[in-house]
């Protein structure tokens, strides 16, 4: 049984076939065919990504994944619909949400931790590297600038900003998003404490949802935390536009001192 923020092998006997067969588990028309006769890859080397197009966590690793150039099965999990708390998917991920990656008889379940091991499981020439070589003074920054990024709370902006929109410069969001925000917020409390009655044996992994769902509600709708984790976020941004900008100058002054050299 696969744990939260951990690999964990499986041989996925238990997979229900209507998570493949339903929306959640459709993969995309035309994408396997595509993927499968690329000539580098094996079969088993693909990788099946349940994620939702909007959810930042799973966004990260898509680029990571086509930035690599990796076969791919994307199968969609819809958060609008609430599938991430259907009985098939708290099994697969106890209670966590999207992204999960199942490789062969690995699933990887923390977009982090999927990051990390897609880098360090699919190498070879032809395959780009992601991070900086070990021990690099490039390797630091990015794990320093990772870190950072990595800690923000993108979801208590993104639900904080919809329930506070006076917090916001110029806001475009409509009133009735507020409302419907919230509506959806307390019916998903209703909802985990529903089927944790119907699955008995998920009790754990769903009061353990409830409650951390009731504690985001909170954080999410305090004014006062919010202007202070919007504040702390553009003070991040700035750190990290003054970071590329920086070496953005280093890498035109190499390219000159190389342009030199071959002149001379």
């Amino acid at each position: 049984m696969a744990t939260a923020s951990n690999l964990t092998p499986t041989n996925c006997s238990w997979w229900p076939i209507s998570a493949i067969e339903n929306d959640a588990g459709k993969t995309h028309e035309g994408e396997g065919d595509a993927e499968t006769s690329k000539p580098s890859f094996k079969a088993k080397d693909k990788l099946v990504l349940y994620h939702w197009t909007q959810s930042f966590s799973s966004q990260k690793i898509r680029l990571v994944i086509a930035e690599k150039g990796l076969p791919c099965d994307e199968r969609d999990v819809s958060l609008p619909l609430a599938e991430q708390k259907e009985p098939w998917f708290m099994r697969l991920n106890l209670g966590e949400e999207v992204p999960v990656v199942i490789h062969g008889d690995n699933i990887i379940s923390d977009y982090s931790k999927i990051i990390d091991y897609v880098e360090n499981n699919f190498v070879g020439e032809l395959i780009p590297q992601l991070m900086p070589e070990a021990g690099s003074l490039l390797h630091s920054r990015v794990l320093q600038y990772r870190e950072i990024l990595e800690s923000l709370p993108m979801d208590a902006y993104t639900h904080g900003c919809i329930l506070h929109p006076e917090l916001t410069i110029d806001s475009m969001i409509p009133k009735y998003a507020t409302a419907e925000i919230r509506r959806h917020l307390a019916n998903a409390t209703t909802e985990l404490l529903k089927l944790d009655n119907e699955e008995p044996q998920l009790t754990e992994p769903y009061l353990s949802k409830h409650k951390k769902l009731m504690a985001k509600i909170l954080e999410h709708d305090n004014v006062n935390n919010l202007t202070k984790i919007l504040i702390e976020l553009s003070m991040v941004l700035d750190q990290v536009e003054a970071e590329l900008e920086k070496r953005k100058l280093e890498y035109e002054a190499k390219a000159r001192s190389l342009h030199n050299t071959l002149q001379a």
